[in-house]
């Protein structure tokens, strides 16, 4: 920002460093902290300190010597120092003397007269490193903080491309991104993050494909998406993509409808990249076998009505569960296989006038749910024509749901 003041913005590699911390107060204390995360090794002049300082003092992390500021002998071998006494006196002492010795200060007290200024700042971690945004107004930091947080906000979302323009001998890595149930907003920020740093995007059919198609041109989109009976990739053609977008130093996000590790075969994507030496991040999503229920307005849990609940695989027959109404079982990728399963369910000793619902594309404008019991859904869902996606739930909470009451 411009001011009455100039200012040059730069980086200053602390790590390893001696930075002198004038002051034992909460200012004092948010400062150290930022600069053990930059690695420094700190040297605190205090004559008391906050809780804050006093942990990292017990933690061995800081070295603090308990008495008053004493003059130079206090800022030797410092390359940063840092004044917030709350003494002005203090503080313009310790300012001067760093001057004296060519080091650099940061006089907290005093915006005007201050030699450095510590920016406020925003970092994202992508897997190709880390990226910091600072932002400086000359005399108002309060400005500069609201310029920080709209910059982050920016950053978080995945509103700025975080995609390096400087490639040359860079590690290609893997991340698998759970997209949640399909809309937007139940994507994490993390999701966003990791989408506005790959080059390549290997896509589910029931990801959030509004962020898809907001990705920028330069981007690849693959699309693996399978639906019931057609699976035109297939699982192990699925790995070996991804493997081979990053043996090419790309980033790829593998982004996958739910949480990957949920009925989502990520699990066997993360062996094969790391089978082949890529780095892979998990980054977990709103499962669907929680959240489409409670799209439905159907917890999986409740005091009084059920304790716990099972998720499974409606493409296989199921195991044997408990069978109380007070236990929800729910079904993923469960509509082929329902009547199947229905039966199995009164075999196994679920009772057949179990209430169950079918809730099917949750979270979509057409979303729809259907109620009955183990022993009339199949035909129920026979007759309204119920398609995938769709989660199943049955047990007694099927009940608290509003469909069900309103039949």
């Amino acid at each position: 920002m411009a001011g009455s003041k100039s200012a040059l913005p730069v980086v200053i590699d602390v790590a390893g460093r001696l930075v002198v911390a004038v002051g034992g107060g909460p200012v004092s204390a948010r400062r150290v902290r930022a600069f053990l995360d930059e690695g420094a090794v700190v040297r605190l002049v205090a004559p008391w300190v906050c809780e804050d300082l006093r942990d990292l003092v017990a933690a061995g992390r800081v070295d603090w010597v308990e008495r008053d500021y004493a003059g130079p002998p206090d800022l030797d071998g410092a390359w940063f120092a840092h004044t917030a006494t709350g003494e002005p006196s203090v503080d313009r002492e310790v300012a001067a003397d760093a001057e004296s010795l060519r080091v650099w200060c940061v006089d907290a007290t005093d915006s005007a007269g201050t030699t450095a200024s510590v920016a406020a700042r925003a970092d994202v971690t992508t897997p190709d490193g880390r990226v910091t945004v600072a932002a400086y107004a000359a005399g108002d930091p309060g400005l500069a903080v609201t310029v920080r947080d709209g910059v982050e906000r920016a950053l978080v979302s995945g509103a700025l491309d975080l995609r390096r323009t400087r490639t040359h001998g860079r590690r290609g890595w893997v991340a698998l991104v759970g997209g949640g149930p399909g809309t937007d907003g139940l994507l994490t920020t993390r999701g966003h993050e990791l989408l506005a740093s790959a080059d390549v995007v290997v896509v589910d059919r029931l990801a959030p494909r509004a962020v898809v198609d907001r990705l920028p041109a330069s981007v690849r989109v693959i699309d693996v998406g399978k639906t019931p009976g057609h699976h035109p990739v297939p699982q192990s053609r699925i790995n070996d993509l991804l493997v081979e977008e990053a043996q090419r130093g790309l980033g790829v996000v593998r982004l996958k409808g739910g949480d990957p590790y949920v009925l989502g075969r990520g699990g066997e994507e993360r062996d094969a990249c790391e089978a082949h030496g890529i780095r892979v991040e998990v980054v977990p999503g709103v499962t669907s076998a929680v959240s489409v229920p409670a799209a439905a307005g159907i917890p999986v849990t409740h005091r009084g009505v059920a304790r716990g609940f099972t998720v499974v695989t409606g493409h296989e027959d199921i195991p044997v569960l408990p069978t109380g109404g007070d236990h929800t079982l729910v079904l993923l990728m469960g509509v082929t296989q329902l009547a199947r399963t229905t039966e199995l369910l009164v075999q196994h000793g679920r009772s057949a006038d179990c209430p169950v619902a079918v809730v099917e594309r949750g979270f979509a404008p057409d979303q729809r749910t259907t109620v009955g019991t183990v022993a009339t859904i199949a035909e129920l869902a026979r007759e309204r024509c119920v398609q995938a996606p769709a989660v199943v739930v049955v047990g007694d909470v099927v009940r608290l749901g509003p469909d069900w009451r309103a039949g």
